[in-house]
Order: structure tokens, then C-alpha cells, then sequence
């Protein structure tokens, strides 16, 4: 410019000699040159471009309107633009972020928020990364803490029930702490769980807990929540990644979809604590009908039986459960400045469970922290760590009792004429009977468990330009358990109770260690690359190591001492005490993977995504698996000829393809696998599975077709899913038919055939009023599933059935043709005239007579605000499937009334009387509709506000949880889902005497310091 004003000046002093100083020209020439440094002078203007959760923007456009001038902000979201006289307007563009203009006005700072075209443009939590709601090509959810289930709730998984399209979460049982089924898009698992991945910060879960298996003795106990350790307060979000293309990236263990669960994070500003704190009462929600004591007596006078009435009436399930109460605090402490910021929190757990004797305690702490490095800010350290410890007092149930029973089928066959202590107080125990009372139960066992978890993560990063960035992270999950279990001598139980010739009593002790090791690397890449065109990029390469281990110690013969038995396994023969440890074999896995999002113009998106996953746990000729994914996506609402439809505010289109595994079964399967014994004086090697070289990947193969729209100014929002799953190369452990060489079992195998589950998935949410004073928000979810098994030769049966009269008796079937886990038995066909079961060809062929799986689940949620008052309600449902009721099959039967136990009512509501002869057998009378319709959560809330300067946001709430139940089912709840496996092989919809569930109500405040 400066060079010009020069040239300038030459011209006007040659003209100056030429017109000889003409005033007139020489005042206009004036003018001219004014204008002209008017025209080119300059103002700096500077800002910070940051999000709506605050997180400042790195590579946003900042442009001048009307001009080619552009700059982007830097690492820590700031920029500075020279800014021309004529300028008047910035505007800023980031992908994903509605574009924003923004008058200058003279200002030398301007700071902008970009904030979500719609409310479906949220931030959402992909593997390794995050991308824009309008980006995304797959189907995934992302439920945040404020839309969460609220309540004394445990683990993270209760927290989305009923929250999720596609998404079916099932409590296993009533017991705290207990096992939950979750299950992404149906069921496609022949072995291990089925369960989805589990991502916490980055770090994969194992999926397993470290709580030993081990009880006192009575029989198999129900498993615990790998995810107790997490405390629910302490999450900020949950994703639920469902088709392939969005969790292709996670390989081999994404077959049944992938949760990525993000923790709360500190915000720069003044150190702020959250706190909260609850109390409330549990009782039992539902109860089976069974005689009273009157009833009882008046079922003896109707079959003419003169024994058996003991003159009581007695609830034996009322004396063996109380009414609970629980405690719940979490205290969380965040803040920084500088771009570092950090939270610490504490949380404290304690639940009584509603059966006696029985709890659940959690200690919690957890801290991350964001640090920025160097001048620049480009070097920067995420630090996570959570650390916890749980105990557990469990009761004495058990999925396989025999026909003695665990704790709720002696409490629920107990003859209610019968006390249930001796006239002294003391509890009643009838030696050399069967029968055994609950109460003496429940004061004979004991099984405390104990699990202690740290999870910890360090992920430095640097941005080496504003759109590319190296990242690291290494973390280590270590969980150790102890659980001492064990029964005393009194309890007349077969190889418990004392003899003459033996003390009784029996205990064990059993320790395990589950330790994951991960190391990830990562580059990614975000940068328009062309006109309008936008790639956000990911490579990455991942190790991570897996070990299990542990003891376990088993003793009997005890006697009456004075101590726990588990403090005294030397008082015990050496002859009756076992040892045992285990060290599973290596398990390593090695992954190369990458993904790339092309955006064109806020149109058009297209993903792929690859990952090739090494493990050892394959053969040696099948070590790799690659999985690759596709998707594309249409967001027709951004093309010009839909600018004038005004009511209309999203519309997009995707689709996807793509392919995930599984390696969900025992580590060193493909290997000749051994255990060491000793016996007869002298060490042994038995067989735990033969060498398959061979053994790959099972495979899981899905389309998905979806639609996402917004109407009315996006106060009617929602989404249709189309799904369609195959799942081929199935992992079995395969008996041979005939004995094969001394000490080798199983062969793990990949067998021909497939499991296809098919489905569409609906979700809708509607702001139907929002005013100042008044609020109501409706929103609902339904999925429609099928399933079926394709071409595979054989039948494999599981789905065990338990209790008296039910040796070796399987119900379910693996079977081509069929849905999974069928429902293979008699078919019932009423009472004859002499009050036996009639079957279908006398009941000689077994019929395919139930479907456990559901054909629909359902979700509905409806939240009010009328001025400082506010309720929340959470429905879940489940329809088509069908439950098998073997509580009432085993252990309620009429053939009780002879041998003083107690009987189902409705046995007595019978139009025949039914034979007390009639055999107990398995068949489609206990086949029940598993249909129904449950508040399982409501809250009743009022805020308060502030109070002075110190507390801010008080808020009081009361909560209830499993309120109502609309069904027809005749067990304690529709929704359960005991462990009946066979050999490996899962099972579904089977009901056995289970931990009743609880009905809670909550009183609690949360607030702010």
C-alpha cells in the first residue's frame, strides 16, 4: 500500500508543474487519497469460539462477509482476523455447527457460541472420537444424565432401561447387586453372554466380574454386574452403538453392539460442589399365591389327607423378608481455569436387600483431569481414575436346587400350619427330614463377597496443527474379588448336616484377579479439504492384554465351632478339604483400525470403517479377522428446494453395511488344553478342550436402513430403523458322540449355519408444551423383532429345568427352523377325568410350544413441569415372549399336599381335582405369556432454587422404582431371566424360584456449592 501511496504522490507532483498548482484539482485529489487510506485500513478483532457445553472449538472459519478474507482458531479456540473499514459482519462455520453471522459494531473482541442446528445435532461419542448428531451415517442413541432413570440405582446398565430403541435391559433378579441381561437388537449368542461391549473413557471392559462364582455349598448362585463398580452419579452420558457401521470399529467384540459410557467432567471457572443424598425403604413388589394356614387345611379336608396340619399359620416368605432400607450420597468437587480443569468425586452406597440377612455396600471415588501444555496449548494430558471397592452379604439361592431347594422355594413350599421356631425361640430344625425350614436357612449360611476395582487411564495428545492431532492412551483395569461362603452343620441338608460319623458343615474360600491392559494409539484428522467438503479421519493401532486368575479352597466336616467357618479351614481332615487354582492362558489382542466421514456441504455423508483384529485366542490358522463398514447419509432438509418447507426442520436418510465379530467364548480353546490334577498319589492330566488350528471368528454381518426427522421447530423429533442381522460361523463347543481319547472333553468349533434377527425400531419424542410456567414432553420407543436359526444340522439342547421330579430335563433347543432357544416339550391338553395331565400323543413327542424371545419391546417416558415442580415417569414393556415357569412346575405342585409342603392356589381353583399322583413332568402347562407393562421408575421433584450465596439449585425429590406391573404372568415379575445354561450354552425366558424383586421409594435433594 505503501508503494502505491508513493506512485501516487509522483503523479501529483508531476500534475502539480503541469496545471501550475491548480487549486480546485488539488483539493479534490485530496479528498481522493483520504478515501482511499479509508479504504484500506484495518482493525484486529480477536475472540474464542467455543460450544454450548462451554469446550472451546478448534479449526472453526472465521471470514469477513462479502470478502475472501479467512482465518481458523487455534488449539484453544482463538483467533484474530484483520478486519477492513468496509467490513461489517464475521462469519462463523464449523461441520456439524450452524453457521453464525455476527455484526462487529465497532467491537475489537467478539466471542461466539455455536450452538446445534436442531436438538438431533448433539455431540455424539463414536469410538475414538466424536462426531455431530447431522454427521452421523449409523444408528446410535445417546442418553444423557438429565433423561437418565433415576433412583438407588446400582449399576450404569439400569440407568437406559426403557430409554432405547432396540435395546431390551433385563434384571435378572430382585437381588442388589445382581446380574442384568442386556441385549442390543436381539439375541444372536449361542455361547458366552450376549452382552454388549462396555467403553468407559476409551477403556474397553473385560465383561466379566471379578466376584468368585463359589457359594457355601446349596448349589450354583446367581452371577453379579461386571459394571457395579461405576458409580451411576459419576456418568454423564451413555451411546448405545447399534448397526455395523458404528461399531465396526470396535472388531471383534462388537457383535452385540457396543455402550459407550463418558464420565462427568470439571468445567473451567470458580471449584464447584455437586452433591446429593437419598434415603428411602424397600419391600417386595410381588408375591406368589400360595395357601395359607385356613386354606391349608381346608386343601387337606378336600383330598382326605388327616396329616399335615400343624395348627399354625404361618407366611414363611413374610418371615423371611423384611423391609429394606437404603442410603445413597455422591459429592462432586470440579473446576479450573487456563484451559485445565479437573473433578473429583466420593459416593457412598448402601442398600439392604429385601430379603433378611442380605445387602449390598459400594465405596466410590473417582478423579480425571484436562491439562494443557505449553505456550502454544498443543500438548495436552487427559488423566481418568475410578477406583472402588462393594461388599455383598448374598442370600442362599441358587439356580440349579434340587428338590431340597434354596431359600425361596423352602420358604415358598413351607406347610404354613407349621412354626417355624421351637417353643424356646430358638428356629426349628427337622432332623432327618427333607423339608428344610427357611429360617434355619437363612441362619446357617453365610456368603459375603467382597470386589475391589481401579480403573485407571493416562491419554497425552498434541494437536500438531489445529485439524490433525496425535493421541495416546494407556490404561490398566484391575478388579480382585474374595467371597467366603459357607453352611452350617445343624441345617439338615444331605452332606452338610452332622452324623455320627461326620462333624458336618461346609465352606469355602475363593479369590480371582481380572486384570486389562490397553495401549491405543491414535491420529486424527478434521479438516475441510476442499470446497465444502469436509474429512474427519481416524487411524489407529490398539493392544491390549487380558488375565484371569484365581484360588479356591473347599472344606467340610467343621462341626459346632465357635467361628466362621472360613477363618478355620485347618479345624477340617485334610482328606475333606480341596484345592484348586487356575491361570487362564494368554489372551492378547492386536488391532489396526480406521475410519473416515466425508461431509459435502452439510448434504451428503458417506463413512467407511475398517479394523483387522489379531487374537490368540483363535487357531493358528485363523488368527486375523477384518471387519470392515459402510454407510451413506442424505440430510435432505439442507437442499435448497427444501429451504421453504418451514415445518420441517430435519430430514435425513441413511444406510449401512457392515461386519463385526465375536470372541466371547474360553481363553485357549483352539489349543490341546489341559488341567493338572492329583490323585491315587500321583499327578494327572485331565482334558479341558482338543486343539482346533483352525477355530475363526464368529461373524456377524448387518444392513440398516434409517430415517431421522424433526418437525415443527423440532418439537416433534424421532427416527425409523430398519435392521437386518446374520450372524454365521457360530463358536460351539462341540461332545463327541463317542468318547474320544482319556482326558480330552470338548472341541471348540465354528459351526455351519446362521442366527438372523430382523427388526424395525421407532422412536418418537414430543415438546408438546413449553411455557414458562408449564412443560410437558412425551417420548416412546418400540422395537419389532424376529428371530430365527438357519441350516444348522443337529439339535442342541439347554434351558435346564430344576426341582423335584426334573433329573436331567432340558426345555429349550437350538434347532434350524426355529426361533433361538425354543421351547421344546408336551403339550398340555388339561386334566383327565381322574385328575392326571393329558398330552398330545400321551406325551411320547416333545412340540416346539414357546418362543422366549420377545417379538416387541417398548419404552414410553413423560415428563411435566409446572413452575418449580416437576415429574418424570419411565415405562418398559416386553411382548411375545413367552416365560417358562419352573417354580410352579418343581416346586409348588400338587403332589405337595402329601409330603406337608405347601401348593399353588390356583391348584384348588381347578373345575377337576386334580390327582395327587399326578407325575411332575415337564410341559406346556407351565409355558406362560411373558407379555407386560411396568412404572418402573417415577420421580416427584420441586426446586427450591438458591438459598443465600453458598447454596445453589436445591432441589428435593421423591423416587419410585417398579411401581406397577400390568401382566399375567404368576411368578414374582415377568422380568427375569435366571441362568439355565447347558454346558456353555446360554439359555431364555426361564423362571426358578428367583430374588423377588423390590418395590423402593426414595426421598432425596440434590444441590450446589
Amino acid at each position: 500500500m505503501n508503494e502505491f501511496l508513493l506512485l501516487r504522490r509522483k503523479s501529483v507532483f508531476s500534475g502539480l508543474a503541469e496545471f501550475k498548482f491548480n487549486k480546485k484539482f488539488l483539493l479534490g485529489l485530496f479528498a481522493m487519497i483520504l478515501l482511499h487510506f479509508s479504504a484500506y485500513a484495518q482493525t484486529a478483532v480477536k475472540g474464542t469460539v467455543s460450544d454450548t457445553e462451554n469446550n472451546t472449538l478448534i479449526g472453526v472459519t472465521v471470514s469477513v462477509g462479502g470478502t475472501s478474507i479467512r482465518v481458523m482458531t487455534d488449539a484453544d479456540g482463538k483467533y484474530t482476523i484483520n478486519v477492513p473499514a468496509t467490513g461489517k459482519q464475521l462469519v462463523f462455520t464449523y461441520v456439524g455447527l450452524q453457521s453464525q453471522t455476527v455484526e462487529i459494531n465497532g467491537r475489537s473482541t467478539v466471542n461466539v457460541i455455536l450452538t446445534s442446528g436442531t436438538e438431533l445435532e448433539v455431540v455424539n461419542v463414536v469410538g475414538y472420537g466424536s462426531v455431530k448428531k447431522s454427521d452421523l451415517t449409523g444408528a446410535a442413541t445417546t442418553i444423557s444424565a438429565k433423561d437418565f432413570n433415576k433412583g438407588p440405582l446400582i449399576a450404569p446398565d439400569q440407568l437406559i432401561q426403557g430409554k432405547v430403541a432396540g435395546v431390551q435391559m433385563i434384571n435378572n433378579s430382585g437381588q442388589p447387586g445382581g446380574a442384568s441381561t442386556v441385549r442390543i437388537r436381539g439375541n444372536t449368542a449361542m455361547t458366552g453372554s450376549g452382552q454388549p461391549l462396555y467403553i468407559v473413557d476409551g477403556v474397553a471392559l473385560d465383561g466379566r466380574s471379578a466376584r468368585p462364582s463359589n457359594s457355601g455349598g446349596v448349589g450354583v448362585a446367581p452371577s453379579g454386574n461386571p459394571l457395579n463398580f461405576i458409580n451411576p452419579a459419576d456418568i454423564a452420558s451413555m451411546e448405545i452403538l447399534k448397526d455395523a457401521s458404528a461399531t465396526a470399529i470396535y472388531g471383534s467384540r462388537a457383535a452385540y453392539g457396543v455402550v459407550l459410557i463418558t464420565t462427568k467432567r470439571g468445567l473451567a471457572g470458580t471449584t464447584k460442589i455437586d452433591a446429593s443424598a437419598s434415603a428411602g425403604v424397600s419391600t417386595i413388589a410381588n408375591s406368589i399365591d400360595v395357601l395359607n394356614g385356613d386354606e391349608y387345611r381346608a386343601a387337606l379336608k378336600k383330598y382326605d389327607l388327616t396329616s399335615g396340619d400343624h395348627g399354625g399359620n404361618v407366611d414363611a416368605m413374610d418371615e423371611i423378608t423384611r423391609t429394606g432400607y437404603n442410603q445413597n450420597y455422591s459429592v462432586g468437587v470440579s473446576g479450573g481455569s487456563d484451559g485445565n480443569t479437573f473433578r473429583a468425586s466420593f459416593g457412598y452406597q448402601n442398600q439392604q436387600g429385601i430379603i433378611k440377612k442380605t445387602d449390598f455396600k459400594k465405596y466410590s471415588g473417582a478423579f480425571n483431569g484436562n491439562f494443557k501444555f505449553l505456550e502454544s496449548k498443543k500438548l495436552g494430558l487427559d488423566v481418568n481414575l475410578i477406583a472402588n471397592q462393594y461388599t455383598e452379604n448374598i442370600a442362599p439361592i441358587t439356580t440349579d436346587a434340587g428338590f431340597t431347594g434354596s431359600l425361596v422355594s423352602q420358604a415358598l413350599s413351607w406347610n404354613p400350619t407349621l412354626s417355624m421356631r421351637n417353643p424356646d425361640g430358638s428356629v426349628f430344625v427337622d432332623q432327618g427330614s427333607t423339608i428344610i425350614n427357611p429360617l434355619a436357612m437363612l441362619e446357617a449360611s453365610s456368603d459375603k463377597s467382597k470386589v475391589s476395582t481401579i480403573l485407571g487411564s493416562v491419554s497425552p495428545y498434541y494437536k500438531i496443527t489445529p485439524w490433525l492431532e496425535y493421541r495416546m492412551l494407556a490404561s490398566i483395569n484391575y478388579s480382585t474379588g474374595i467371597r467366603r461362603a459357607s453352611t452350617r452343620s445343624f441345617i439338615n441338608l444331605q452332606g452338610i448336616q452332622a452324623t455320627d460319623d461326620f462333624l458336618g458343615g461346609y465352606a469355602s474360600y475363593s479369590n480371582s484377579e481380572l486384570i486389562t491392559q490397553q495401549f491405543t494409539n491414535t491420529l486424527n484428522f478434521n479438516k475441510e479439504i476442499a470446497n465444502k467438503l469436509n474429512l474427519n479421519a481416524i487411524v489407529g493401532y490398539e493392544y491390549t492384554n487380558y488375565i484371569n486368575k484365581g484360588q479356591n479352597l473347599t472344606a467340610k466336616g467343621f462341626g459346632d465351632i465357635d467361628v466362621d467357618y472360613t477363618d478355620a479351614f485347618q479345624a477340617t481332615a485334610p482328606a475333606n478339604r480341596t484345592m484348586n487354582s487356575f491361570n487362564d492362558p494368554t489372551t492378547q489382542l492386536q488391532s489396526y483400525f480406521a475410519r473416515a466421514i466425508f461431509n459435502y456441504d452439510n448434504k451428503y455423508l458417506l463413512t467407511a470403517t475398517f479394523r483387522a483384529d489379531g487374537s490368540t485366542k483363535f487357531g493358528s490358522s485363523n488368527r486375523y479377522g477384518y471387519f470392515p463398514s459402510f454407510a451413506a447419509a442424505w440430510n435432505i432438509k439442507n437442499e435448497s428446494f427444501m429451504s421453504d418447507v418451514t415445518w420441517l426442520n430435519q430430514l435425513k436418510i441413511r444406510a449401512g453395511y457392515g461386519k463385526t465379530g465375536n470372541q466371547e467364548f474360553p481363553s485357549g480353546s483352539s489349543l490341546q488344553r489341559y488341567n493338572i490334577n492329583y490323585s491315587n498319589g500321583q499327578q494327572s492330566l485331565v482334558g479341558v478342550n482338543n486343539e482346533n488350528t483352525k477355530l475363526k471368528w464368529q461373524a456377524d454381518e448387518q444392513t440398516n436402513i434409517g430415517i431421522d426427522f424433526g418437525l415443527f421447530d423440532n418439537r416433534l423429533t424421532g427416527s425409523v430403523d430398519y435392521f437386518n442381522k446374520t450372524t454365521t460361523d457360530l463358536l460351539f463347543p462341540q461332545i463327541p458322540l463317542v468318547p474320544a481319547n482319556a482326558g480330552v472333553t470338548v472341541t471348540w468349533v465354528n459351526l455351519p449355519g446362521q442366527i438372523t434377527n430382523k427388526g424395525v425400531e421407532l422412536s418418537l419424542n414430543a415438546n408438546i408444551i413449553d411455557k414458562p410456567d408449564f412443560g410437558l414432553t412425551l417420548g416412546g420407543n418400540a422395537t419389532f423383532l424376529k428371530n430365527k436359526v438357519k441350516n444348522i444340522n443337529g439339535i442342541i439342547k439347554t434351558g435346564a429345568l430344576s426341582g423335584q421330579g426334573l433329573s436331567d430335563v432340558t426345555l429349550e433347543v437350538i434347532q434350524a427352523g426355529y426361533p433361538l432357544f425354543a421351547m421344546v416339550t408336551r403339550e398340555y391338553n388339561g386334566l383327565d377325568a381322574d385328575g392326571f395331565s393329558k398330552y398330545t400323543d400321551d406325551g411320547y413327542t416333545f412340540y416346539y410350544l414357546g418362543n422366549p424371545n420377545p417379538s416387541a419391546i417398548v419404552g414410553f417416558n413423560a415428563n411435566v413441569r409446572y413452575k418449580k415442580f416437576n415429574f418424570a415417569a419411565n415405562f418398559n414393556g416386553s411382548f411375545g415372549g413367552k416365560i417358562y415357569n419352573n417354580t410352579a412346575n418343581s416346586v409348588l405342585p400338587i403332589s405337595n399336599l402329601g409330603t406337608g409342603k405347601n401348593v399353588a392356589s390356583d391348584l384348588l381353583n381347578s373345575p377337576i381335582k386334580e390327582s395327587l399322583a399326578n407325575p411332575i413332568a415337564a410341559s406346556s402347562r407351565y409355558i406362560e405369556s411373558g407379555n407386560y407393562l411396568k412404572l418402573a421408575n417415577a420421580t416427584i421433584g420441586y426446586t427450591i432454587g438458591d438459598l443465600g450465596k453458598s447454596v445453589k439449585a436445591l432441589n428435593i425429590f421423591v423416587n419410585g422404582q417398579n411401581l406397577l406391573v400390568f401382566t399375567k404372568y404368576k411368578g414374582f415379575d415377568p422380568e427375569v431371566n435366571v441362568e439355565k445354561g447347558v454346558n456353555g450354552v446360554p439359555s431364555a425366558g426361564i423362571e426358578y424360584v428367583p430374588y423377588p424383586t423390590a418395590r423402593t421409594f426414595n426421598f432425596g435433594v440434590n444441590f450446589s456449592l
